[in-house]
C-alpha cells in the first residue's frame, strides 16, 4: 500500500509538471507571437520611390500622410525591431525615418520627406525563397496644391486583410487634486523621461538614445525617492512607449503632482561642449541655445507622426496658456536647490539656469523643472550618463532638492 501512495505521489508531480510544462509552453508561444522587423529597404526610381518593410510573420497596416513637415506615417501592431537605430538608408525623396512603440499595441514608422507626395500603392507580400513577408510603400511627387487637396479627403490606406479591432481599455477615472492637502499625505513627484518609443530623441556619438538613458535615469530616482518613504512617485511612461506633451502635463494634473521634473540629454554639433543644466518655463528664452532646445524638444510630436490640426481649442489652451504665475516662483526656486546639489555631483555649464518655453513646463499649478543631463555629442557626458554609478550620484542629488525644496514649503506655510 504504501508503494501504491509512493506512485501516486510520483504520479501527481510529473502531472503538475506537465502542467508548469504546458503553460511556459504556451507563455512562449504567446510572447514570440509578436512580429519581428528584420530589415527596412529605400529603392529610388525614376518615377517612384519604394519604401520596404520586412517581418517574419504576416501583419495588418493603416498608412496616412501629414504634413507641415511631410511625412508618412505607417500605423503597425505592435512588433519587436530586429534592426539597429542607426541603420536609416536615404532616398531621392526620402531623408529618413523613425520607429518605436507608439501606444501599448501600436507600434509607429514615420517616414520624412523633402517635398509633398502620395502614396500610390500600398500592399504585402507573402514570403519567398529569399525574403520573408513584406510590406510595400510606393511613393511618388505631387504638387503641393495635389497635396493640400488630397490632405482635406485624408484618404487612409489599409492592408487587404481586416484591420485589428483596438484594444478597449476601461477609462481611467480623473484624480482631482484636493484643494487642501492632509498633513499626512505624502508630495507626489511627477518624473518626465523625455522622448520614448518612435520618438528617440538625441543620439549619442557612441549610439546612445536619448529616451533610453533618460528612462533609466527616472528608474532610479523612483526608486531612491520611494526608498526615503516620505514621497509617492508617478511617471509619465515606464517603458519604451511615446507619450504626446499634452499627455504628460495631463498625467501629471490627474495624479495631482506636487513637483514635476523632465528628464533630458542635449546634443549640440559642437562636441567639445559638456555639462548639465536646468530650465524652467518662460516664453522669452535666456539665449539662443536655449531657444533652439525648445523648438526641438516641443516637435516631439511631429517626431513621432502626430496630426496637430486635431487639437481642439481646451487643448491647444493647455499647450499655450501662462497661467504659471504663481508657480513660476516655485519652479525657479527649486530650480536653484537643484543646481546647488546637481553642481557637487556632476559637470554643469556655465550658465547653468537657463529659461525657454518648454511645452511640458506649462501646467499651470505644478512647479516643474527640466533637467539636461549633459550632451550626448560630447564623449565624456555620453560614457558618464550610461553608467549607472554615475546615475544614482544624480539621483541622489535630485532627491536631496527635493527634501530640501519640501522642507522650504513647509517653513513657509507655518505661521
Amino acid at each position: 500500500m504504501a508503494r501504491y501512495h509512493n506512485i501516486s505521489g510520483f504520479r501527481r508531480i510529473l502531472a503538475q509538471l506537465s502542467w508548469c510544462m504546458a503553460v511556459f509552453s504556451a507563455f512562449a508561444s504567446g510572447a514570440s507571437a509578436m512580429p519581428v522587423v528584420d530589415s527596412v529597404r529605400i529603392g529610388d526610381y525614376p518615377e517612384k520611390t519604394r519604401f520596404v518593410i520586412e517581418f517574419d510573420k504576416p501583419i495588418k497596416f493603416n498608412v496616412f500622410t501629414l504634413g507641415s513637415p511631410y511625412r508618412v506615417v505607417v500605423e503597425l501592431p505592435e512588433v519587436a525591431w530586429h534592426i539597429k537605430p542607426d541603420a536609416v538608408p536615404r532616398g531621392k525623396r526620402i531623408t529618413g525615418y523613425r520607429f518605436g512603440l507608439f501606444r501599448p499595441g501600436q507600434s509607429r514608422v514615420v517616414i520624412d520627406l523633402k517635398s509633398p507626395i502620395r502614396v500610390t500603392n500600398s500592399y504585402t507580400l507573402p514570403p519567398n525563397a529569399k525574403r520573408g513577408h513584406r510590406l510595400v510603400l510606393d511613393i511618388t511627387e505631387i504638387s503641393s496644391a495635389r497635396f493640400a487637396a488630397l490632405q482635406k479627403r485624408r484618404p487612409v490606406m489599409r492592408s487587404p486583410t481586416p484591420k485589428v479591432a483596438p484594444v478597449v481599455r476601461a477609462p481611467r477615472p480623473p484624480i482631482k487634486k484636493p484643494k487642501t492637502r492632509r498633513k499626512a499625505l505624502r508630495p507626489l513627484i511627477v518624473l518626465d523621461p523625455g522622448h520614448g518609443g518612435v520618438d528617440p530623441g538625441a543620439r549619442g556619438r557612441k549610439g546612445t538614445l536619448e529616451k533610453e538613458l533618460v528612462l533609466n535615469q527616472a528608474r532610479e530616482v523612483r526608486r531612491q525617492l520611494l526608498a526615503t518613504g516620505r514621497y509617492r512617485v508617478v511617471m509619465t511612461r515606464s517603458r519604451d512607449v511615446f507619450v504626446r506633451l499634452r499627455e504628460r502635463i495631463a498625467i501629471a494634473h490627474r495624479a495631482g503632482g506636487d513637483l514635476f521634473i523632465s528628464l533630458h540629454a542635449d546634443s549640440i554639433g559642437n562636441r567639445d561642449i559638456r555639462g548639465g543644466s536646468v530650465y524652467t518655463l518662460s516664453e522669452r528664452a535666456s539665449d539662443k541655445e536655449a531657444e533652439a532646445l525648445a523648438r526641438r524638444e516641443n516637435k516631439s510630436d511631429i517626431i513621432a507622426g502626430v496630426d496637430l490640426n486635431d487639437q481642439s481649442k481646451t487643448v491647444a489652451k493647455i499647450l499655450i496658456d501662462l497661467r504659471q504665475r504663481l508657480t513660476k516662483n516655485d519652479s525657479v526656486a527649486f530650480a536653484k536647490t537643484l543646481l546647488s546639489q546637481l553642481s557637487t555631483k556632476t559637470r554643469m555649464l556655465r550658465r547653468k539656469h537657463r529659461f525657454a518655453g518648454f511645452a511640458v513646463l506649462k501646467g499651470p499649478e505644478i512647479p516643474s523643472v527640466l533637467i539636461e543631463m549633459g550632451y550626448l555629442s560630447n564623449l565624456q557626458d555620453e560614457r558618464l550618463l550610461r553608467r549607472s554609478s554615475h546615475r544614482r550620484k544624480i539621483a541622489g542629488a535630485i532627491v536631496r532638492a527635493i527634501d530640501s525644496y519640501f522642507s522650504r514649503q513647509q517653513a513657509l506655510r507655518q505661521p
